[in-house]
């Protein structure tokens, strides 16, 4: 079977710059910060008392109520999401076409918050006041599911859980069953409402969160000098993806075309990445041959960046393996700086800001880089976002226990 053409024709995005994509672009394009101190739970007996909160998300925008009380957070992120990409991509799932039209949605850790409001109920009122909901509540793959009921997608559907890789690994799974036949049209991306006190509590103790609490805003700062660890995020970005046969068929508007996907294992440590970076710099370099790319046409690359003290060089390191000579050349950028870290939420929003880059020859910049690390020596965008043609473009995604991914998205010719 002849491998098609995948192009993205709609984003959706529910962030913690803004709850539409449009809010999202241009707070990313503006270097806005959307963290700041926690107000979902009394973080005050927390080590890290901040976060990249989602504001002013209502779901009965997009659900009625008895359904709203029956999802998690990261369920409802994903169906707001879901729902204004397919209206973006103006794609209407009927009879006729539901069946080729499939969800691939991942995430992190699913419905924590849920989990933790249950073992609360079931401490102090006993097992038989838990919820009936508690488990189709608090399972991961719930939010792709639930996508699918509430748009009436009844094509492949799946949840990849590999922890910050999540989101990326969905939207190459989903660009892999369109590219083969599987599906005209995928919804897919990452969802997360991790911001809750285990959660907080565990990262902390890991020395993972940053305890930069008395100034939020500057507290992600990747490839700085002075990070200390990541903040935790929220929400979900989504992607429609259709073969271009398809796209075409239907007069769709193609923000731009998916072309590779690059995916590895470090198979070294459960949270540590390999030191230089060897299996990150393989997954880019798998990318790009995946896509028939040359190191020389990549114009940027949204990073992993997380603002931790090894993240930041071990990815830089993996840069420079993987694209050689010129990757000083290339501009390279953390939108975590902005919205903090959406774990397996964090390739979906990442995966929509990769796509406008190159859609609309834009570049988000890093924010709070003032003193760059000597290990961190690459074009990071400081501070201002740039105007620039963006013909390829890549977004890094790694997540704990060693997985890698890299998107690789180009500009749509015909």
């Amino acid at each position: 079977m002849e491998a098609k053409r995948v192009v993205v024709t709609g984003l959706g995005a529910v962030t913690p710059l803004g709850n539409d994509l449009e809010s999202y672009w241009q707070g990313l394009l503006a270097g806005r910060s959307g963290i700041g101190p926690i107000t979902q739970f009394d973080a005050s007996n927390h080590a890290a008392r901040i976060a990249g909160e989602v504001k002013g998300f209502d779901p009965l925008q997009y659900l009625d109520r008895k359904d709203v009380k029956r999802m998690d957070r990261f369920a409802q992120f994903a169906v707001a999401a879901s729902r204004q990409a397919l209206e973006d991509a103006q794609l209407q799932i009927t009879d006729l076409n539901a069946e080729q039209v499939g969800v691939m949605i991942g995430t992190g850790v699913g419905g924590l918050r849920v989990m933790e409001e249950q073992q609360e109920i079931y401490l102090n009122r006993g097992p038989s006041r838990c919820s009936p909901f508690m488990v189709p509540m608090m399972i991961a793959n719930m939010a792709a599911g639930l996508t699918a009921i509430h748009t009436g997608a009844k094509g492949p559907n799946s949840c990849p859980v590999t922890a910050c890789a999540a989101g990326s690994n969905a939207i190459g799974d989903a660009f892999r069953l369109v590219q083969q036949g599987y599906a005209q049209a995928m919804i897919c991306g990452g969802t997360e409402a991790a911001v809750t006190p285990l959660a907080v509590a565990g990262f902390a103790s890991a020395r993972a969160l940053s305890t930069r609490n008395d100034d939020p805003t500057a507290a992600s700062r990747p490839f700085d000098r002075d990070r200390d660890g990541f903040v935790i995020g929220e929400g979900c970005g989504v992607l429609i993806l259709e073969s271009l046969e398809h796209a075409l068929s239907r007069g769709a508007r193609i923000y731009g075309e998916i072309v590779g996907y690059g995916m590895t294992c470090d198979a070294y440590h459960m949270t540590a990445p390999v030191p230089g970076g060897a299996g990150a710099a393989r997954c880019i370099q798998l990318a790009l041959k995946d896509a028939g790319i040359t190191p020389e046409q990549v114009s940027y690359i949204n990073a992993h960046g997380t603002s931790t003290p090894v993240n930041d060089p071990t990815e830089t390191n993996a840069i420079k393996t993987a694209l050689g000579a010129v990757a000083h050349q290339v501009a390279v950028s953390s939108t975590k700086s902005m919205t903090g870290h959406l774990l397996g939420g964090s390739g979906g929003i990442e995966g929509v800001a990769t796509t406008l880059a190159v859609a609309r020859d834009r570049i988000p910049p890093t924010i709070n880089l003032a003193n760059p690390d000597e290990a961190c020596d690459l074009d990071y965008v400081p501070n201002q976002s740039r105007q620039q043609t963006v013909e390829v473009a890549l977004s890094n995604s790694f997540g704990f226990g060693g997985h890698n991914v890299t998107l690789v998205f180009r500009k749509y010719r015909s």
